[in-house]
């Protein structure tokens, strides 16, 4: 199949499933087609998928991804700082690494709005459907919605990376407090000592609750790489080996360069 066939083949498919949505009509174009198939993977409930839909899934999204280019995280320069520690620009998605971590919401589902820009969206979308559903296997297991500060680990499906973390970070309305504070860091423990429990020996992190949840960026790369590093030297046997720290932003680039090699 061709990536065209792929991407009319997905959206029949969905569309079948969602007759709600059967009435948008699939363009000649590859960015219509695509916006329309993102939006349908996007609002689409937890549920299995045929193993031909994984197939072709599959297929569309590591092809996609392969044309992005692939970057292999552990080969990434290390910092001036501390050799264990890494940063790159760009989109998490096509990191070649063990883990990238998800900013999650504490029902741990995704983001359900068509085409958001959040890294939950955009990673969610490249793993595809079947991650969403392995997050709602482990909720419905837990029975209540992951706490702040706490960290839940799935395939990374049809990414690059092996496995996603996915963590809940805190929610910033009004001043700053120490909670805050407390929490970001939890999150980035949360994942490390998740991460070594399952062997990994490479993490990369995205820029945790900076975005909609409103955590102060500057203040928030100080406590991740501080964070990070005192957890590094607590383990010094467990299995990581690298952790990236991944912007996508050229003033978070600024920010993180300064931390981590000046």
């Amino acid at each position: 199949m061709t990536q065209e066939e792929r991407r009319r083949w997905l959206i029949r498919y969905l569309q079948r499933e969602m007759p709600e949505y059967a009435h948008y009509g699939i363009t000649d174009d590859e960015a219509g087609q695509w916006h329309l198939l993102r939006a349908l993977f996007n609002v689409r409930p937890p549920a299995p998928v045929t193993q031909k839909f994984q197939r072709i899934e599959g297929e569309l999204l590591k092809t996609m991804t392969a044309a992005k280019g692939i970057v292999n995280g552990m080969a990434l320069p290390a910092s001036g700082l501390d050799s264990r520690l890494a940063l790159w620009q760009g989109d998490i998605t096509r990191l070649r690494i063990d883990a990238i971590v998800n900013a999650a919401n504490s029902q741990m589902l995704g983001c359900f709005l068509p085409n958001h820009n959040c890294i939950d969206n955009i990673e969610q979308t490249m793993a595809g459907v079947e991650m969403r559903y392995d997050c709602y296997k482990l909720m419905q297991a837990q029975g209540h919605d992951e706490p702040t500060g706490k960290a839940k680990i799935t395939s990374g499906y049809h990414l690059p990376a092996r496995f996603v973390l996915h963590t809940v970070g805190p929610i910033v309305q009004g001043s700053l407090t120490d909670e805050h504070r407390r929490l970001l860091a939890s999150c980035y423990e949360s994942c490390l000592t998740l991460a070594a429990e399952h062997g990994l020996k490479g993490v990369a992190f995205c820029c945790i609750s900076t975005g909609v949840f409103r955590f102060p960026k500057d203040e928030a790369a100080h406590i991740a790489i501080r964070t990070v590093r005192h957890w590094l030297d607590a383990h010094p046997d467990a299995s990581i080996e690298r952790v990236v720290f991944d912007v996508f932003e050229d003033a978070d680039l600024l920010r993180y360069e300064r931390l981590l090699y000046t």
